[in-house]
Protein backbone atom coordinates (compact mmCIF):
# COMPACT_ATOMS: atom_id res chain seq x y z
CA UNK A 1 0.00 0.00 0.00
CA UNK A 2 2.82 2.55 0.63
CA UNK A 3 3.84 2.61 -2.91
CA UNK A 4 -0.22 3.13 -3.87
CA UNK A 5 -0.34 6.10 -1.84
CA UNK A 6 3.03 7.42 -2.95
CA UNK A 7 1.91 7.19 -6.55
CA UNK A 8 -1.33 8.82 -5.69
CA UNK A 9 0.53 12.13 -3.97
CA UNK A 10 2.73 11.93 -6.14
CA UNK A 11 -0.51 12.61 -8.77
CA UNK A 12 -1.75 14.97 -6.29
CA UNK A 13 -4.85 13.52 -5.71
CA UNK A 14 -3.76 12.24 -2.23
CA UNK A 15 -2.85 15.06 0.72
CA UNK A 16 0.54 13.72 2.11
CA UNK A 17 -0.50 14.08 5.73
CA UNK A 18 -2.88 11.26 5.31
CA UNK A 19 -0.30 8.91 3.58
CA UNK A 20 1.98 9.95 6.72
CA UNK A 21 -0.80 8.73 9.12
CA UNK A 22 -1.02 5.69 6.66
CA UNK A 23 2.08 4.72 6.93
CA UNK A 24 2.05 5.00 10.89
CA UNK A 25 -0.45 2.61 11.31
CA UNK A 26 1.23 -0.05 8.89
CA UNK A 27 4.06 0.36 11.20
CA UNK A 28 2.21 -0.37 14.26
CA UNK A 29 0.20 -3.19 12.32
CA UNK A 30 3.65 -4.57 11.34
CA UNK A 31 4.87 -4.77 14.89
CA UNK A 32 1.82 -5.90 16.49
CA UNK A 33 2.19 -8.76 13.83
CA UNK A 34 5.73 -9.92 14.98
CA UNK A 35 5.30 -10.09 18.29
CA UNK A 36 3.06 -13.66 17.92
CA UNK A 37 5.10 -14.82 15.43
CA UNK A 38 7.83 -14.27 18.19
CA UNK A 39 5.77 -16.30 20.71
CA UNK A 40 5.05 -19.12 18.33
CA UNK A 41 8.63 -19.77 17.66
CA UNK A 42 9.25 -20.32 21.67
CA UNK A 43 6.62 -22.24 21.53
CA UNK A 44 7.92 -24.50 18.42
CA UNK A 45 11.20 -24.70 20.78
CA UNK A 46 9.78 -26.29 23.46
CA UNK A 47 8.36 -29.11 20.59
CA UNK A 48 11.74 -31.04 20.44
CA UNK A 49 10.72 -32.97 23.47
CA UNK A 50 10.15 -36.86 22.50
CA UNK A 51 8.40 -39.22 24.78
CA UNK A 52 10.58 -42.27 25.60
CA UNK A 53 7.74 -44.80 24.88
CA UNK A 54 6.88 -43.25 21.87
CA UNK A 55 8.88 -46.34 19.97
CA UNK A 56 6.48 -48.73 18.76
CA UNK A 57 6.00 -52.43 20.67
CA UNK A 58 8.39 -54.94 19.49
CA UNK A 59 6.57 -58.65 18.23
CA UNK A 60 7.77 -61.78 19.25
CA UNK A 61 6.55 -64.86 16.61
CA UNK A 62 6.42 -68.24 18.18
CA UNK A 63 6.46 -70.81 15.31
CA UNK A 64 6.87 -74.39 14.87
CA UNK A 65 6.65 -75.46 11.18
CA UNK A 66 5.62 -78.95 10.52
CA UNK A 67 7.15 -78.65 6.65
CA UNK A 68 9.85 -77.14 5.09
CA UNK A 69 7.01 -75.18 2.93
CA UNK A 70 6.36 -72.72 6.11
CA UNK A 71 10.13 -71.78 6.22
CA UNK A 72 8.80 -68.89 3.69
CA UNK A 73 6.10 -67.69 6.32
CA UNK A 74 8.91 -67.52 9.30
CA UNK A 75 11.61 -65.14 6.54
CA UNK A 76 8.05 -62.96 6.21
CA UNK A 77 7.93 -62.33 9.24
CA UNK A 78 11.87 -61.51 9.95
CA UNK A 79 11.16 -59.34 6.57
CA UNK A 80 8.51 -57.37 8.83
CA UNK A 81 11.28 -56.55 11.55
CA UNK A 82 9.82 -59.34 13.88
CA UNK A 83 11.70 -61.84 16.17
CA UNK A 84 11.05 -65.55 15.69
CA UNK A 85 10.74 -68.46 17.96
CA UNK A 86 11.05 -71.61 15.71
CA UNK A 87 10.57 -74.64 17.72
CA UNK A 88 11.68 -77.40 15.04
CA UNK A 89 9.95 -80.78 17.62
CA UNK A 90 7.99 -81.68 14.61
CA UNK A 91 9.53 -82.12 11.68
CA UNK A 92 11.72 -84.73 10.70
CA UNK A 93 15.96 -83.97 11.27
CA UNK A 94 16.24 -83.42 6.97
CA UNK A 95 13.54 -80.84 7.34
CA UNK A 96 14.53 -79.18 10.14
CA UNK A 97 18.23 -78.62 8.61
CA UNK A 98 16.91 -77.47 5.30
CA UNK A 99 14.64 -75.09 7.27
CA UNK A 100 17.56 -73.47 9.81
CA UNK A 101 19.83 -73.66 6.30
CA UNK A 102 16.75 -71.44 4.79
CA UNK A 103 16.44 -69.19 7.63
CA UNK A 104 20.03 -68.90 8.66
CA UNK A 105 20.54 -67.66 4.55
CA UNK A 106 17.35 -64.66 5.36
CA UNK A 107 18.83 -63.83 8.95
CA UNK A 108 22.13 -62.67 7.01
CA UNK A 109 20.39 -61.11 4.19
CA UNK A 110 18.47 -59.04 6.37
CA UNK A 111 21.53 -58.38 8.53
CA UNK A 112 20.21 -60.20 11.80
CA UNK A 113 20.94 -62.73 14.34
CA UNK A 114 20.23 -66.74 14.93
CA UNK A 115 20.60 -68.30 18.07
CA UNK A 116 20.32 -71.73 19.29
CA UNK A 117 17.71 -71.81 22.42
CA UNK A 118 17.21 -75.12 23.33
CA UNK A 119 16.75 -79.01 21.53
CA UNK A 120 15.49 -77.71 18.06
CA UNK A 121 14.18 -74.53 19.24
CA UNK A 122 16.30 -71.84 17.42
CA UNK A 123 15.36 -67.78 17.93
CA UNK A 124 15.84 -65.50 14.64
CA UNK A 125 15.69 -61.55 14.78
CA UNK A 126 16.47 -59.06 12.70
CA UNK A 127 19.00 -55.70 12.97
CA UNK A 128 16.94 -54.18 15.33
CA UNK A 129 16.97 -56.73 18.29
CA UNK A 130 20.41 -57.98 19.93
CA UNK A 131 20.88 -60.88 21.57
CA UNK A 132 22.72 -60.89 24.32
CA UNK A 133 23.99 -64.37 26.29
CA UNK A 134 23.70 -67.93 25.18
CA UNK A 135 21.48 -70.38 26.80
CA UNK A 136 23.91 -73.31 25.60
CA UNK A 137 26.45 -72.57 28.06
CA UNK A 138 24.01 -72.55 30.68
CA UNK A 139 22.78 -75.59 29.70
CA UNK A 140 26.35 -76.77 29.46
CA UNK A 141 27.72 -75.96 32.78
CA UNK A 142 24.09 -77.21 34.23
CA UNK A 143 25.29 -80.67 33.16
CA UNK A 144 28.92 -80.77 34.44
CA UNK A 145 27.55 -79.84 37.82
CA UNK A 146 25.24 -82.68 37.60
CA UNK A 147 27.82 -84.93 36.85
CA UNK A 148 30.27 -83.48 39.70
CA UNK A 149 27.32 -84.14 42.45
Amino acid sequence: MGVMNRFMSFLGLQDEEEVIEREQITHADDQELEAPAFDQRKGARGSNIVSIHSQKASKVVLSEPRSYEEAQEIADHLRSRRSVIVNLQRVRNDQALRIIDFLSGTVYALSGNISKLGSNIFICTPDNIEIQGSITEMFTEDFEYEQTR
